[in-house]
């Protein structure tokens, strides 16, 4: 894929909206629409007061309080559980122990909650009831879809360290959901993997990537690079693709390699054309794997392109880099990429990615936002038919804490024919 005269560019032009500034603390973000009508609304939240809230889209985007009291929520995703047709939030929680870092894991905690959304904005001063899933120690991300079969909702659990270490070897697990979800005290949970991953700090979900299924399959980042992992229906296994062993130069000076998140870009009929990265764990270095040869994700080579270098990692060994969103902002039909980089400035902001020459390598980018940014929601906010994205501030205790913290809408005004 090339571009020429005849095909130009559509510049990225986004004008941004503040949803909440002053933000006591910022981790979180997610775009579902909570109230059913029609519009993506936001969910959102840190590390530190134990509050989530959603903003109801709309002119002053109202804040509502979900729940209270949650300890240290990290990971969430979301999924109507309940069967009401509303969307009910899915978090995992109580991660760490009294230090609050990744060397003190709760052996106790990892747990996994799911708020029931009552389906209409004026029951919410009640807050959301909340019913226990499951736990694995350590659990920092969790993604729910429908990954081997399509009657029940499945939730992948997927810690970031073990009690025993940070880099030891982690469980992924998997919950089905049960017959009666507001009785079961929990849901069954099997192994799915515990010989493979460590230190799992990105997961992604994406339908469309298993020849021949529309089943979820799941990108992880981990000390291992990227992975593609996927149930296989024939062979009734999992199925573990290792596209590229990630950033492995840093690992003698910040004690971390591989992958810290990810996420897979469709050019044209393929929907795997590359993998975007961020590396190592909250890494600061950018690059894409592409496909060498032509051929299914499984069975190519892939190689690697460094593309930037955000920064020197701190005295923790950290970067600035949290999350990478692949979507079509142009409406060109490729998709391009965002980075979420969380600070201090200039290593601050998104940054949006377009591919050129995607063979070789070469690609253009912009800056399209200032403010820090821990993770990026995208949904079409205004129903223009345009592709919006959202951020929310990385302000965390014992990593790092963004001055002025803020939640922002950037609304696309890219001009699509």
């Amino acid at each position: 894929m090339s571009h020429n005269d005849a095909t130009p560019f559509r510049a990225p032009r986004f004008t941004p909206e503040t949803v909440a500034d002053q933000l006591r603390d910022g981790y979180w973000l997610e775009a579902p629409d909570v109230d059913n009508d029609g519009r993506p609304d936001l969910f959102g939240y840190g590390l530190s007061l134990g509050e989530i809230y959603w903003y109801q889209n709309g002119e002053d985007w109202t804040r509502r309080l979900v729940a209270d009291r949650i300890k240290m929520p990290v990971g969430a995703d979301y999924a109507d559980i309940s069967g009401n047709g509303h969307p009910d939030i899915i978090v995992c929680y109580d991660l760490y122990g009294p230090i609050g870092t990744i060397h003190d894991a709760n052996d106790a905690g990892g747990k996994i909650d799911w708020l029931e959304n009552p389906g209409s904005p004026d029951k919410d001063e009640s807050r959301w009831k909340r019913h226990y899933i499951g736990r694995t120690t350590g659990m920092h991300r969790l993604r729910v879809g429908h990954f081997t079969q399509s009657e029940r909702l499945e939730i992948i659990g997927l810690p970031i360290v073990a009690k025993e270490d940070v880099h030891a070897v982690l469980p992924v697990v998997l919950f089905t959901q049960p017959d009666d979800v507001h009785g079961a005290e929990e849901w069954p949970m099997t192994v799915i993997d515990d010989t493979h991953f460590r230190m799992i700090h990105g997961a992604e979900k994406k339908k469309g990537l298993i020849p021949g299924s529309d089943r979820d399959s799941l990108l992880l980042a981990s000390d291992e690079g990227v992975t593609w992992m996927y149930w296989d229906e024939d062979k009734k296994e999992w199925i573990r693709t290792l596209i590229g062993t990630g950033e492995l130069t840093q690992f003698e000076q910040t004690g971390f390699r591989g992958s810290g998140d990810l996420n897979v870009g469709r050019v044209g009929d393929d929907p795997m054309a590359y993998v975007a990265a961020i590396e190592p764990f909250h890494g600061n270095t950018v690059a894409v794997y592409t496909k060498a040869t032509d051929g299914p994700a499984d069975e190519v080579e892939w190689n690697r392109v460094l593309l930037d270098v955000y920064g020197d990692p701190n005295e923790n060994g950290e970067g600035p880099g949290h999350q990478i969103v692949t979507a079509d902002f142009d409406g060109d039909g490729e998709d391009e990429f965002l980075v979420a980089l969380r600070g201090p400035w200039p290593w601050q902001g998104v940054m949006y990615y377009k591919a050129v020459d995607l063979k070789n390598g070469i690609w253009t980018k912009w800056r399209v936002s200032d403010e820090s940014v821990a993770r990026i929601a995208t949904a079409d906010f205004n129903g223009d038919g345009r592709l919006d994205f959202a951020t929310i501030a990385y302000s965390v205790q014992n990593y790092y804490v963004a001055k002025d913290a803020k939640l922002m809408v950037y609304r696309n005004e890219i001009d699509i024919p």
